[in-house]
């Protein structure tokens, strides 16, 4: 089997790294950022603005696309890259973290995550093969392990617990993985560095072409977060790429990248615009705030989005937001992507 895909170290700055990770569909510089795009689309946008804010890889969820439209719908065509219309590099979560928090009556045991769906209460279970077999008829570059997700907080037993189940189901997912496809292991610990330590050393001696961590941003405060990252990413397998999944706010990228972290996706950017939140340097413009009711000013003068280059004032976007107009979810989202799609750049610059 050819190798799903290669990463390539560019440059490197302590312990930051600038590399390429070269996919079955195009490359992906890195430091990169992945928009979400939950049901086979970016909230709001089409393909070609994803692109346009410079993203080159997105992920797409595993859970809501098995129970609708099903990924037999989607392999017919031709997997996501056909069915949603993006030509680049694409990764799908395992689904495991849906099933548990999404699903109702959830039962966690070594065969996997048996629950009823929040669709039409059918029971289902999601079983490391069954992740597999699905995000094989999806398609995408990069499949991730089903793994165990401890809440934040959790005691440590519990903790050592998810981890070693995460490695046995990591070793089920390599045996059930589609030809062509990518698989990443996923890292779990909460914020105990030595377990999440143990569990990156377990993982490395696996045939995964990628290292994640997963179970951040679950309720620990954010330095608590970061005290961690700057102990483990740095000490992660430098052959491989580090995903860190679903973080975060920009000092949280800026402090991954500097770990050495080389992917992120976080729904901040889409969520927060749809909240009326635009993300600038220095923090966010809220756009219900009274005090914009009279700003001529876009959003940011130093951004190229189409919102800001087409200057589209604070006040007109607090008029939409405050009428529920959609044109407003539209701005706020392409600029935001835009600013986490720079920010990235910037620092792999």
């Amino acid at each position: 089997m050819s190798t799903p895909i290669r990463f390539e170290l560019a440059a490197t700055d302590g312990d930051a790294r600038a590399g390429t990770l070269h996919t079955r569909h195009g490359e992906v510089p890195t430091p990169a950022f992945m928009p979400v795009g939950t049901q086979a689309t970016v909230k709001s946008l089409s393909p070609d603005e994803v692109a346009a804010a410079g993203a080159r890889m997105t992920i797409m969820n595993t859970y809501h696309l098995w129970l609708r439209p099903g990924p037999e719908v989607v392999a017919a065509h031709g997997g996501l890259h056909g069915f949603a219309r993006w030509p680049h590099a694409i990764a799908t979560d395992s689904g495991g973290f849906q099933a548990f928090s999404l699903a109702a009556r959830c039962k966690l045991s070594e065969d996997g995550f048996e629950f009823s769906s929040h669709l039409d209460g059918a029971r289902k279970l999601l079983s490391p093969e069954e992740s597999m077999r699905v995000q094989g008829l999806l398609g995408s570059d990069i499949a991730m392990q089903l793994d165990v997700c401890p809440p934040g907080g959790s005691p440590r037993p519990e903790l050592v617990a998810a981890v070693e189940r995460t490695t046995r189901w990591a070793e089920r997912c390599l045996a059930a993985r589609s030809p062509g496809q990518a698989v990443f292991g996923i890292i779990q610990g909460s914020t105990d560095v030595e377990l999440r330590l143990q569990h990156a050393e377990a993982l490395a001696q696996l045939p995964l072409d990628g290292l994640a961590l997963g179970g951040f941003s679950v309720g620990e405060p954010p330095p608590e977060m970061h005290r961690a990252l700057v102990q483990i990413a740095p000490r992660l397998d430098p052959l491989r790429p580090h995903y860190l999944m679903g973080v975060g706010t920009p000092l949280d990228l800026i402090v991954a990248i500097g770990a050495g972290v080389d992917v992120f996706d976080c729904v901040m950017p889409t969520r927060n615009a749809r909240n009326g939140q635009a993300f600038v340097p220095g923090g966010k413009v809220i756009v219900k705030h009274a005090k914009y009711r009279m700003d001529t000013r876009p959003i940011d003068d130093t951004c190229e989005c189409p919102a800001c280059r087409g200057g589209y004032s604070r006040a007109y976007l607090r008029h939409l937001y405050l009428a529920g107009e959609i044109l407003v979810h539209r701005l706020l989202t392409l600029h935001n992507l835009h600013f986490y799609e720079r920010l990235v750049a910037d620092a792999r610059r």
